[in-house]
């Protein structure tokens, strides 16, 4: 058993101290064998927790999923300094001065009137500081972990502030329909479905920008309310006494078409 003194509240550090204690030689062996790579993806679930718990509108559950996120920062901070890299100090000390940094209307004598021009004066601060001297390398700098639909929007954003978008949506809408195309000659000449297919929705994702909707939260939407017509059929084919893989696509699509009218 460590050493270890139990308190009736904790802090951060004591959190810091606890996964160091973990990762020790008298600590659990499973915390112990971690690396970077074996808990990213727990870090990515922690998140998406936490940012489930903002859509439930749920203190509780929320501040919960926030220390299992906070978990993951520290426990990626203990590895880097157990090899003599960064401790969870220089992760706060750096992103202080970062800050600090982007926020020259706050911190220095730069004026910003409203929250376009802080965006504005943010975006700028970023390129000179992670050197970005062009858009493609701005472009190259939005992260690939990001899920596909939120990379490309950002993608598609920093392209507009140098005006290469269109005009409107009508512009983005012709797009789409011309990818749609393009899609179907793919899949009949059996070449490229995966590139065009990746046009599609990239074309998608222009139209969702243009009109101010989440991409991501649109799939959602549409997952959830395929599972809910899904449901319908299930319910009415039990009614029926029927088994779902003995009906034809027909039949189920007449059920379907009627959870869309209900």
């Amino acid at each position: 058993m460590v050493d270890f003194e139990y308190k009736n509240y904790y802090n951060v550090y004591d959190l810091e101290r606890i996964i160091a204690l973990l990762r020790s030689e008298n600590g659990c062996p499973w915390d112990r064998e971690q690396t970077h790579e074996s808990i990213r993806r727990n870090l990515l679930e922690e998140a998406y927790e936490a940012v489930e718990a903002i859509d439930e509108k749920n203190a509780e559950h929320l501040r919960e999923e926030l220390g299992d996120l906070l978990t993951q920062i520290v426990f990626h901070s203990s590895i880097q300094e157990e090899q003599g890299s960064f401790k969870l100090d220089d992760v706060a000390d750096a992103v202080c001065k970062k800050l600090i940094y982007r926020h020259p209307h706050v911190f220095g004598g730069v004026k910003a009137e409203d929250s376009a021009e802080v965006l504005e004066n943010w975006d700028e601060l970023k390129r000179r500081e992670k050197g970005q001297s062009t858009t493609a390398s701005a472009m190259d700098s939005v992260a690939r972990s990001l899920p596909a639909l939120w990379r490309a929007e950002k993608i598609q954003s920093k392209a507009k502030k140098v005006g290469f978008d269109w005009d409107n949506v009508s512009g983005a809408l012709d797009k789409l329909f011309e990818e749609a195309g393009e899609l179907r000659e793919a899949i009949a000449s059996g070449r490229g479905i995966e590139e065009e297919l990746g046009d599609l929705l990239f074309s998608a994702v222009n139209v969702a920008r243009f009109t101010k909707t989440d991409p991501e939260e649109a799939l959602h939407s549409a997952c959830e309310k395929f599972t809910r017509r899904f449901r319908y059929i299930e319910c009415e084919a039990e009614r029926m006494g029927r088994e779902l893989g003995e009906m034809t696509l027909e039949e189920m699509d007449k059920l379907y078409t009627k959870a869309k009218e209900l």
